[in-house]
């Protein structure tokens, strides 16, 4: 049986999370069309990233950097590590895991960066340069809004 119209608030053009979805759906799909000559998808090749640039990190601290809960960077991690990407290794305290890139990792984060350049140049193109930076920014200002959707703390600020 239909929801009555009246009943409904409309909240098309309103809703901050279903215009950022929507957006991210988007272009996820455009950098994932990029990255797909290189068997990445755009998550992974941050990933990559991340810990090339500020690696080793403990899940936890790659979960921050990546505004990720725990769960969905361990989905994440797995496939990656199953390609010998990255690995899993004891941390100071064993109870600890970090999780460092490889060599291998390095190599297809490399192939990868090019294609990855490709399509951020495209978007900038067709979105314009400016308004690109400006969109990262304000992006990252939710990050640092103080709005905290992970109760448990499990997700942070983004470290760009």
């Amino acid at each position: 049986m239909p929801i009555q119209k009246e009943l409904l608030e409309d909240i098309d053009g309103r809703c901050n999370c279903l215009a950022a979805r929507k957006a991210s759906r988007y272009l996820t799909a455009a950098y994932d069309q990029a990255l797909a000559p290189a068997d990445l998808r755009a998550t992974q090749f941050s990933i990559l990233y991340k810990l090339a640039k500020d690696g080793p990190l403990t899940i936890g601290d790659l979960a921050a950097a990546m505004a990720m809960d725990r769960t969905t960077l361990s989905t994440n991690l797995k496939p990656l590590e199953r390609d010998g990407l990255l690995e899993m290794v004891p941390g100071q305290d064993r109870r600890v895991r970090m999780v460092m890139i490889t060599d291998a990792g390095v190599a297809r984060y490399r192939t990868a960066l090019p294609m990855w350049q490709g399509v951020q140049q495209e978007f900038e193109g067709h979105y314009g340069e400016k308004r690109a930076v400006a969109l990262r920014n304000a992006l990252r200002n939710v990050l640092n809004s103080g709005f905290s959707p992970w109760a448990d703390g499990e997700g942070a600020t983004a470290k760009d």
